[in-house]
């Protein structure tokens, strides 16, 4: 499974990006608030660190709008996935960008038919935001599966983005049912190296340590 990092802040971006731990970022209008630049100077930053997609979003809410946003998002550099909403002129727009050769992720994806319809509108990349669902009751990793079957059952190539990923089992439970990629906050693939195991033996291998009077260096 891909890890695409869900953020804005360049510094996380290239720390995670040293480690290996990034194959692509997604950011949308909420995370470019939080990150205080301006839209196209900061997504040029990150694709000149990242050579993965690197998600930027439309804010136009009409098709000949977002195309146009999109194609000036996609000159910013070769590796820009367009992000549109999906909605109906959303759809209109990855058909028109996708058609264009240009990578397409239809978020803010919240039911399979909504992804089958991205899918047939030639969208790279499907967005299903599993913690919103979550948080209204309903379980965010059945629409993962859901669409899992659909696009296998159909041959379909678009790839599947879990979006909303707000714990490390998320990410566990999206690897089991075969989401091509999943997108998360930096603390969220820090918090899937911490086990309380690992934290109690290592605890008890430094009090042996000591006990041994040794050193390495």
């Amino acid at each position: 499974m891909k890890f695409f990092v869900d953020t804005a802040d360049v510094a996380a971006i290239a720390e995670l990006n040293d480690l290996g731990m990034v194959d692509g970022v997604t950011t949308n209008p909420s995370l470019i608030l939080k990150s205080g630049r301006d839209i196209i100077e900061v997504t040029k930053e990150i694709c000149s660190i990242v050579s993965g997609p690197v998600s930027a979003e439309v804010v136009a809410l009409n098709a000949d709008d977002m195309i146009a946003e999109g194609r000036k998002l996609a000159e910013i550099a070769p590796n820009i996935a367009v992000k549109v909403p999906l909605t109906w002129d959303g759809l209109k727009t990855c058909k028109v960008l996708s058609g264009e050769g240009r990578m397409v992720n239809v978020t803010l994806c919240f039911s399979a038919n909504q992804a089958l319809l991205a899918a047939k509108a030639g969208a790279t990349f499907i967005s299903p935001f599993i913690g919103r669902l979550d948080d209204i009751n309903l379980d965010g990793l059945d629409l993962i599966g859901d669409i899992r079957q659909i696009y296998d059952n159909y041959g379909f190539e678009t790839q599947i983005l879990a979006a909303s990923i707000r714990t490390a089992n998320h990410v566990t439970q999206c690897a089991l049912i075969g989401a091509d990629v999943m997108t998360a906050p930096p603390a969220v693939i820090k918090a899937m190296a911490s086990h309380v195991l690992t934290d109690k033996g290592l605890d008890q291998f430094m009090k042996d340590w000591a006990k041994t009077g040794q050193k390495i260096l």
